[in-house]
């Protein structure tokens, strides 16, 4: 059985426990919590840049970060299960999941420097420059968010919009209720969203 390295909070573990559950791989996968801030947890010893999602195979390879673990479910599950196989759509998809890679991270250092920094050291310029970041990003989906089979680019709209509802409370929902609506669909047709949803 496949390992999967993760904690309930993580955008981006939780984009590889969408990916499984709509690859069919749910089942094929035992998830072991882990706490990335934990140095004696030998999260290092299957990633030395001690990140998570950390995907383990039964013969004891590792495989990270999370666009790779995509694409290792997308090729266990036979190909175009996660990532389209034409290569207009495909690229279309990959280039959508960067946009949403994207605005997970600077939403993630935006959450980083207030939790990690003395307020009076918080750089105020550096905050407002990664949540317009993060703006320009939810923007671009609201004109534009995916469409069709669900796969990769859905998934990572989903995680994307899951983790600021966790950790900014939902404000992005007044100014984008068309990804409010899209949510909604995904969510109705992707259970697993719901089942992995932090606590």
């Amino acid at each position: 059985m496949m390992i999967l390295r993760t904690s309930a909070p993580s955008p981006f573990g939780r984009k590889v426990r969408l990916a499984a559950a709509i690859a069919g791989l749910s089942e094929k996968i035992r998830i072991v919590t882990t706490d990335a801030n934990d140095p004696d947890r030998g999260l290092f010893d299957h990633n030395p840049l001690g990140k998570i999602p950390v995907l383990t195979l039964p013969g004891g390879e590792a495989y990270f970060d999370s666009r790779v673990i995509v694409e290792y479910f997308d090729h266990l599950a036979g190909g175009d299960a996660l990532i389209p196989a034409e290569s207009g759509a495909r690229f279309h998809a990959l280039t959508l999941a960067a946009l949403a890679d994207g605005v997970l991270d600077a939403s993630l250092l935006q959450v980083y420097e207030k939790r990690r920094r003395e307020p009076a050291k918080q750089d105020e310029k550096w905050l407002a420059w990664q949540a317009d970041k993060a703006a320009r990003g939810l923007a671009a989906f609201a004109g534009a968010p995916p469409s069709g089979k669900r796969d990769v680019a859905h998934i990572g709209l989903a995680c994307v919009l899951g983790y600021l509802d966790l950790r900014f409370e939902g404000r992005w929902r007044s100014a984008h209720p068309e990804l409010a609506a899209w949510l909604a669909d995904f969510t109705a047709d992707v259970p697993a969203f719901a089942a992995t949803r932090a606590q």
